[in-house]
Parts: structure tokens; sequence; C-alpha cells
């Protein structure tokens, strides 16, 4: 017999399981018909999320989408569950949870109070039957504040992760790239490079180089090397100057499985760094990235919609009180999300549910060159999330990352957001900022170029 059903135009849309149900209420995206779970139709869509909007949540406590024996993430969702936290909205339906978010009553401090008795699948769930207006709105009431060697998250602020990869690892390219981003007011979240050759003995000579730069500058801020955690752990055993250790992760134990890592290897990571001690204001020193259509591409997602997915990776990332988590939203490819109004509804998805489960969330607001997406949707959703209070964005030079091969936000980009909505930096990276003079009193650029990057600009000319 069907769970749940929901009739219109007298014609009955019967769904079989809770799994299904979220599935074809999903918001119409690529991945879920590659896959075989989303609606027919839109008006069998339509009906699913009444249907949903019906929906106990404490049903979601009540019947795990991927067994409970089967899966560790489902174990830690299930064990680290908080009652007391749950209690306030425990008999509230999905629909009514949805206006409870948007109620001016529910303000930051009572969604912190509740977050750790949301499940991903609650998250997942009330966001599917939310417009765009609605995901900015309770997102922009969630405030998530992490600290490594500046504080990061606070209101007013809006961070970037300065990223100079470069295809060949070239120290002087990769020097230029930091030069340009740090004189653009960009790197307070993170100078984090994606090494083009995945090894130890590289990734230690990247660290060294980052840390030999921040150390130079005394620039309050943070390094990684976005390689495999078991490459850190390795270059830790090396001696070398690890501030962040990455990994990106998913919603399943098998998606994870793939990645090479459990919940095991991301803990003894996190005692890794935790145990270096080079943190000055705070001690968060895990840096997660996730993306929508990661556990559908390694055939992991258990016949789950891909939102509801990767509203599960949240709970793996909360679980290691992270400084950074970000969605590279538009990076898999069109198969998972189509075109730039797909990419739009699954950033802002990804925003708001992390920030409800308590993540220092932000997003690489970026698009593959064979989506049907360009730079005008990418302004679109870069605006929406500086007004929905996103943690940091991605500062590539020029947006066009060269050793990746996709589309993201540019150091002029996160410029614009920061004016346009009176956004700062991190405030210990506002005042080197100012320091070192490359900004005025106001925030704003100054037009010479910073003496002290004098030098090190003549050094890469030769």
């Amino acid at each position: 017999m069907p769970r749940f059903s929901h009739t219109i135009d007298s014609h009955v849309y019967q769904f079989a399981s809770l799994k299904e149900l979220l599935a074809k209420a999903s918001p119409l995206r690529s991945g879920d018909v590659l896959a075989g779970v989303a609606a027919s139709s839109a008006r069998e869509r339509v009906a699913a999320q009444l249907a949903l909007a019906e929906v106990p949540l404490l049903t979601f406590l009540n019947e795990a989408l991927v067994p409970y024996e089967d899966d560790e993430v489902t174990r830690l969702i299930v064990d680290t569950h908080a009652r007391a936290a749950f209690a306030p909205i425990s008999h509230l339906c999905v629909g009514d949870f949805r206006d409870w978010l948007l109620d001016d009553a529910t303000d930051t401090p009572t969604l912190v109070r509740v977050a750790a008795g949301i499940t991903p699948e609650m998250a997942a769930a009330v966001s599917k039957i939310m417009r765009l207006q609605d995901l900015v709105l309770v997102a922009r009431k969630c405030r998530v504040v992490t600290a490594f060697r500046n504080t990061l998250g606070l209101e007013g602020r809006l961070s970037t992760r300065l990223q100079p990869n470069h295809p060949t690892d070239d120290a002087t390219g990769i020097a230029a790239s930091m030069l340009d981003g740090l004189m653009l007011g960009s790197g307070d979240a993170v100078i984090g490079i994606n090494p083009a050759t995945d090894n130890v003995a590289q990734v230690v000579s990247l660290l060294h180089l980052l840390d030999a730069v921040i150390a130079q500058y005394q620039i309050p801020t943070q390094s990684c090397v976005l390689t495999h955690i078991t490459n850190t752990l390795e270059a830790i055993r090396r001696g070398a100057p690890v501030d962040l250790v990455f990994q990106s992760v998913a919603g399943t134990q098998a998606a994870n499985r793939s990645f090479g890592i459990d919940l095991s290897l991301l803990a003894e990571g996190r005692a890794a760094a935790l145990s270096l001690g080079r943190g000055t204001v705070g001690s968060n020193v895990m840096y997660f990235e996730t993306g929508q259509g990661s556990a559908l591409s390694a055939g992991a997602h258990h016949g789950m919609d891909q939102q509801t997915c990767e509203a599960r990776a949240y709970a793996v990332a909360r679980a290691y009180r992270p400084l950074l988590v970000n969605s590279v939203v538009g990076f898999i490819g069109p198969e998972y999300l189509y075109d730039g109004k797909q990419i739009m509804r699954a950033g802002l998805e990804d925003h708001f549910c992390a920030k409800l489960l308590g993540l220092p969330m932000g997003c690489d607001v970026c698009y593959t060159n064979h989506a049907e997406a360009d730079q005008d949707d990418m302004d679109a959703l870069l605006t929406m999330l500086g007004v929905a209070g996103c943690n940091f964005i991605m500062g590539v030079p020029g947006a066009d990352d060269i050793m990746l091969g996709y589309q993201s936000t540019s150091f002029h980009d996160a410029l614009y957001a920061r004016r346009v909505l009176g956004l700062r930096p991190a405030p210990e990276f506002d005042a080197w900022l100012a320091r070192m003079r490359i900004t005025d009193a106001q925030g704003n650029l100054n037009t010479a170029l910073a003496p002290a990057f004098q030098a090190a600009l003549l050094r890469l000319d030769a």
C-alpha cells in the first residue's frame, strides 16, 4: 500500500516510501532524471510537495532512508541527534516547519538552539517546499562563526578563499596569483591550492610556499593544500606546516568509500591537525567540500535524490567542527545540474540546509563550460548568496581556473559583492589590509601598489 498520497483534479498521486516522496518533491534537476527518481511531470512534483508538507518531522526520526546497519552516515545522524534541541519543533509537520522558520519570532539565537535537533533529511524536506526567497530569508537568520587565525562568519562579513591554482604547480605562477588576490583584498577564508600533482612531496613543497608567504607578510589567514586526507596526514608526519586538513565528503558510506575515506579517517585527520596547535584565535581545523551529484556519480545514492544525499553530507561535516565547508555547486557538470536555473536553486538549497544544520557554509559559485550557464547566472547566484549571509566564496584570477578547467568567481566579483551589500572581510584580515595600505579606512582599495608588495612584484617580473 502507498505510504503517502495527494489528489489533484480527481487524480490520486501515490508515493510508496519517504525516499520516493522526497525525490519526487525535489525541484527539477538533470541528475534526478538521470537516476530515474524524478517526478514524471510538474503536476506529480506539486502533488509530492503537497504530500510532503503534511509529513510530521518525527517521521524522519523513525524511518531511515539508508538502513542504520548498512551505513555509518545514517548511524552518525541517528546517534548524534539531540532530542532536547529537537523538542521545540517536534510537534511540527514539514509545512509547519517552513512557516516556523519564516516567522520573524524565529530569530538567530533560536535557530542556533535547534540546529543539533534538525536532521539532514528534515532540512532537505523543508527546502523542497520553499521558494528561493524563503531559502535566502531563513539562511540569513542563521549565523555560524568559526576561527583559526581569523574569525569567519560574523554579521556584515563576506570572506574569500584565494585559489591560486596552476596547471603545473609552478611556484612563480602560484605566487603571482596570490599577490594579485591579496592586493585585491582576497584570502581571508583561506589561501587554498588544488595541486596539479597530487603526491606528498609536492604537497609538502606547496605547504612550505604558502606558509612562507603568510609568515613574511604576517597575514592573519590560514593555508590549505586540497589534497587527499591521507596525503595531509603523511605531510604532517614529515613536519610540514599544515593549517587545515581538507577532504571532499558525501552523504553515504559508499560514496565516502569511493573517495577513499571513512569517518574514523576524518577523526584522525582532525586530531593530527589539532596536535600542531597552529591556530591563534580558534581551533577549527577542517575544510570540507561537497556537491550535489557526487553520490550518484559514484553509484552510491541508494535511490535518493541528489539534494537529500547532499544534505546528508552536512551531517558528516558537522561532526568534525570545520572552519570551512563549501558546495562546489556547478562543478560536476550538466548531467547533474543542467543549466543556470538548476545551479542557482542548488546553490541556495545547499547554503540553506548547511546553515540550518549549523555549518559555516560557503559556496563555489561555478559552472563548467559545457553547462547551459554563463557568468550572468553566476552573478545572480553570487548576489543572492551574499544577501543570504554566505560565509565565503572563491577568489580565482579572472574567474577562470586554468588548472581545474571551470568558471568560478574572481577577486573583482568579491569586491562587487562586498560593495553592493556593504560587507567587509574577516575583522583581523580587514585590519591587516588597512595596515598594509591595501585599503583605506572605508575599506576601499588604494590606487597605489602597497609598498610591502612592490619588492615582491619586482621579483616576479624578474
